[in-house]
């Protein structure tokens, strides 16, 4: 009965909030976490596997000045992450600012004036517009070089392939898939529909290029966009592959030709991955890659435990319980602005760091709507640690992610339950229960 003490009276979660979760958790325990750990400890020997094959030693950690030549760290942390991702090379920096940054950089680096880009996953994400062009007109946008954009909608929350195939033109360079939820209200493609989807391309199209925005969806399962068929896969390190401990960062894996273009783009033509100082981040890029396959299993149990609560008070969720996961992400639909912005404050107020700053919507950089964001987070952004956010529009749906231990997962899940109860309905449902 400690943890119950120590929840209701140092954080004032009431007797019956808590007995609440604590009984969705037992019913959820046994059914959805034993797939978890089977996924997790499949990755954690893979990432032991390749750290070892590349011969990984304590020097490693050290790191350059100037411009970086003869960086043994990073060209081994380069290394590590092809055999993790089974891709032919890796471009792995401390200098890519974001998962954005990430794609951009490969957009730019692959596609030249005239070629166009397709979507075949639906809109992107938010940001990923403005980079495209379709959104605001930020100088450096793809459209102001040349560069023509389509997108192909879902159908029945899978890649419309036949569409693509018919879609594709002489001018089509590249097919981009966005693995994760992104803003809108669906699961995460699982890698068994994106296989489907770049098979059936390519028996079409067997030379076009195909990236996978890759972001929250690292160590989800035993295999990446990479191993299915994708020629390019794009990430942050401050979310699943960075662990929590990866101060900055991102990745690029993908064929040897493709990281050399992004490499030249990210420094220059003749030079690629050469130089670029890492600033002494190798060691925690590499631990955090080490911690990351435990890391998204907490995280996954505890998006579980948020749509089991949440979708036993009537709430719509995305995924389901029974739902294939493919990203860290749990999407809830509250209809209703101030509950958005109750959640988000709850998410902030559980947090080890910054608990006491009480988040607002505001005018993002990259958004065309105001978000509120709540990221209590050791590093800043991190959404690998237990965050949320929500762009402030209707159906108004809160995105919950990350959570580096379970625990603090479900300390958020029961503040929520707690904030929420100034609301009638909710109050009402978890009396009754």
């Amino acid at each position: 009965m400690l943890t119950e003490d120590i929840l209701c009276k140092q954080f004032g979660i009431s007797k019956d909030v808590f007995n609440y979760v604590a009984n969705i958790e037992k019913n959820i325990k046994d059914k959805y976490f034993k797939k978890i750990e089977l996924v997790r400890e499949y990755n954690q020997y893979k990432v032991i596997n390749a750290m070892q094959e590349h011969n990984l030693d304590y020097t490693n950690f050290y790191w350059n000045t100037g411009y970086g030549y003869d960086d043994i760290g990073r060209e081994k942390t380069e290394k590590i992450f092809a055999s993790v991702f089974n891709t032919e090379d890796a471009l792995v920096r401390p200098s890519i600012a974001s998962g954005t940054h990430a794609l951009y950089l490969t957009l730019s680096s692959i596609l030249q004036y005239d070629d166009e880009v397709i979507a075949i996953s639906g809109k992107p994400y938010d940001t990923l517009l403005t980079v495209l062009g379709e959104e605001g007109n930020e100088p450096g946008n793809l459209k102001e070089s040349g560069i023509k954009y389509k997108e192909i909608p879902l159908y029945n929350s899978e890649i419309d392939w036949e569409r693509a195939i018919k879609e594709i033109t002489m001018k089509t360079k590249l097919l981009m898939i966005q693995r994760s939820t992104g803003y809108s209200f669906r699961s995460a493609l699982t890698l068994t529909k994106i296989k489907t989807a770049i098979d059936k391309i390519r028996e079409v199209y067997p030379n076009i290029y195909i990236m996978v925005d890759n972001c929250y969806g690292e160590f989800i399962d035993d295999i990446e966009p990479s191993d299915v068929g994708a020629d390019v896969i794009v990430g942050s390190l401050i979310k699943n592959p960075g662990g929590g401990i990866a101060l900055s960062g991102g990745y690029v894996a993908g064929k040897k030709e493709i990281i050399n273009r992004v490499a030249n783009r990210l420094t220059a033509p003749g030079v690629g991955k050469e130089i670029g100082l890492t600033y002494g981040t190798t060691r925690n890029t590499l631990q955090g890659l080490f911690f990351a396959p435990h890391i998204v299993s907490e995280a996954l149990k505890g998006a579980i435990l948020f749509g089991g609560v949440f979708s036993s008070l009537g709430y719509e969720v995305t995924p389901t319980l029974d739902d294939e996961r493919s990203d860290i992400i749990q999407a809830i639909k509250f209809n209703n602005k101030d509950m958005v912005v109750k959640i988000c404050e709850a998410i902030q107020s559980s947090s080890p760091v910054d608990a006491h700053v009480a988040p607002m919507p505001w005018e993002m950089p990259g958004y065309t709507n105001q978000v509120i964001m709540a990221s209590g987070a050791f590093i800043s952004g991190s959404s690998i640690e237990l965050s949320a956010d929500a762009p402030m529009r209707a159906p108004y749906i809160a995105y919950i992610q990350g959570g580096l231990f379970y625990d603090h997962a479900k300390l958020g899940v029961m503040l929520s339950l707690q904030k929420l109860l100034d609301f009638d309905d909710i109050k009402n449902k978890i009396h009754l229960k």
